[in-house]
């Protein structure tokens, strides 16, 4: 019986450390929480900045002009608001995640999280390409829903190289998006919904499951 053990104990050892060496184990559930803080902060900026509510329709026609011409002032500074967010985000999880690799000693930068970012990367790569030709027609009211489309794409195509948990965030990304094609008017606050509120839940689920 106490030789069976051993070996039971023996092979959960083996089984750990091949996870670890095949999957990023480093994502942080308070990253999430930051990352969807960040977002929520981004849309009511927008809000603010176009001085409408969330409850006024059709906000992508404060952007264009009825010729579907872009608004300048106005475009310019919602991609400078998404860049911003998008780069705080991603400084957020990058500090989160190597805080948490030191503390359970594992390693940051391997060839997992390589093929991590880039499974990440490339969907979301072609996901920005597309929506700056949605923006160049002036078709704004679509690059919301396309942001979550297209994360929700990276998230799956990701979650094969990290936690499964990743891939079910994905697919809830995927689903806002496309719901969030259908009611186009109101296509910030599915955002806001989507990379704010789904962020913070997976991140609050992640850091009770795998952290506390």
């Amino acid at each position: 019986m106490k030789n069976q053990q051993e070996q039971l104990t023996e092979l959960k050892e083996i089984r750990n450390l091949m996870e670890r060496s095949s999957r990023f184990l480093s994502l942080s559930g308070m990253a999430g929480v930051v990352v969807g803080l960040f977002a929520i902060i981004g849309v009511v900026a927008a809000y603010l900045y176009l001085g409408i509510t969330p409850n006024t329709a059709a906000y992508y026609q404060w952007i264009t002009s009825p010729d579907g011409q872009l608004n300048p002032n106005f475009s310019d500074f919602l991609i400078a608001d998404v860049a911003l967010v998008l780069f705080s985000s991603l400084l957020a999880g990058f500090w989160f995640a190597k805080r948490k690799a030191k503390k359970q000693n594992l390693p940051f930068w391997n060839a997992t999280a390589k093929r991590a970012l880039s499974n990440l990367a490339i969907p979301i790569v072609a996901g920005a390409a597309y929506c700056f030709i949605l923006l160049y027609h002036g078709q704004v009211a679509f690059i919301a829903p396309a942001t979550l489309i297209f994360y929700g794409l990276a998230l799956l195509n990701t979650s094969k190289y990290t936690i499964d948990d990743i891939g079910y965030l994905g697919v809830w990304q995927l689903v806002l998006g496309l719901l969030a094609s259908f009611f186009i008017d109101f296509g910030l606050l599915f955002w806001a919904f989507g990379f704010g509120v789904l962020h913070m839940v997976y991140g609050i689920v992640i850091y009770f499951k795998y952290e506390k």
